[in-house]
């Protein structure tokens, strides 16, 4: 037993004398007031553990769960550039060993969603010994009904033969899903990956803009309420959110009403979009508080300025989440260099 799993083994046992003690104390107490004779204690020691002991044992075992998020890959097998930002990225992530429990990809995985993409992607992955890796779907992960038969963009013979549900196929193939939004547990805690269902092939008026089906968001509504007691959940979308009160269009999720009244009534809900590349160093808004805490990754593939411009050729970022019994640290991480990024750092205390 390594020395975190010991300090986690011993928080348990702690909180289990405490529980068992008060179950006791309270069973004395129903005796008690049913007119039953006292019940002498078992004589016992009884540990005498402050809150604060338990908050500090707490910190030192470490997180009871760590992920990476990672998105906008846009891998293509004709650019080398993306799939080496991605390889730097992998190489980073696997120096962290068992101090993470995951990987999460927000979508745009490939450019164009075409085959050739997808098997860069797995020919890559497949060079690296990493944990378990989740995905959900963005609007280039549609992309290939743009490409024509000679492998270039087309627009002329849009949809050059190709469907979303093409799409919607390759990307489910890759990651062995039913459909292309689904949902993980990770040691107790929620992890749910919604994905756009369709993009302009079968509707036009979507365009860039993530559309959920009524299917998938009242599923979203029955996955939430599996969550009791407060703990944090994480719900990742690939477009951002258009203001409060607005549903969105182009490039934005389009039934964010609706979206945001689904979640309202849950606390510690955490919120991850991307789309925009933005890099962490420039001054972008990336961690809005609503009733939830929505929080906006970066780029592995291209990184990205205020002016939507890849100024910064090297840069590969993402998000490592550590969750706590009491709060949630999220920090950005700069993959090129494997460096803390100073501008993203945030820590988010849980609502009780």
């Amino acid at each position: 037993m390594t020395r975190r799993n010991f300090i986690k083994w011993l928080i348990a046992a702690v909180w289990a004398s405490i529980l068992a003690m008060s179950a006791l104390f309270m069973f004395r107490r129903f005796l008690g007031a049913a007119g039953h004779e006292a019940v002498a204690e078992p004589v016992t020691a009884t540990p005498q553990v402050e809150a604060a002991e338990v908050k500090q044992l707490t910190e030192d075992a470490g997180p009871l769960l760590s992920f990476f998020i990672i998105s906008d890959l846009h891998i293509n097998s004709g650019i080398s550039a993306q799939s080496s930002h991605l390889r730097k990225a992998l190489e980073d992530i696997k120096t962290f060993g068992d101090q993470t429990q995951a990987i999460m990809i927000t979508g745009d995985i490939t450019d164009s969603g075409a085959p050739a993409d997808y098997r860069e992607f797995k020919t890559i992955m497949s060079q690296y010994e990493l944990p378990p890796v989740y995905a959900n779907m963005g609007n280039h992960d549609y992309y290939n009904v743009w490409i024509g038969r000679n492998g270039a963009w087309s627009q002329d013979t849009f949809p050059n033969g190709k469907t979303d549900a093409m799409a919607r196929q390759a990307f489910t193939s890759m990651f062995n899903l039913e459909k292309p939004y689904h949902d993980v547990w990770l040691n107790g805690f929620h992890v749910i990956l919604l994905s756009q269902e369709t993009y302009v092939q079968e509707r036009p008026q979507v365009g860039e803009g993530a559309w959920y089906s009524d299917e998938q968001m009242n599923w979203l509504r029955s996955k939430l309420a599996e969550n009791k007691g407060g703990k944090p959940v994480f719900v990742m979308i690939h477009q951002e959110l258009p203001p409060i009160g607005q549903d969105g269009g182009n490039h934005m999720l389009i039934k964010a009403k609706e979206f945001r009244e689904i979640l309202q009534p849950y606390r510690n809900v955490f919120v991850f979009s991307v789309h925009t590349h933005q890099d962490f160093t420039v001054a972008t808004e990336h961690y809005i508080k609503e009733t939830f805490h929505w929080f906006k990754n970066s780029s592995i593939g291209l990184v990205m300025n205020t002016r939507y411009e890849n100024v910064r050729k090297d840069a590969a970022q993402g998000l490592f989440v550590e969750v706590y019994t009491n709060k949630v640290v999220l920090r950005g991480r700069e993959f090129s260099d494997r460096t803390w990024i100073k501008e993203a750092d945030w820590t988010v205390p849980l609502s009780s």
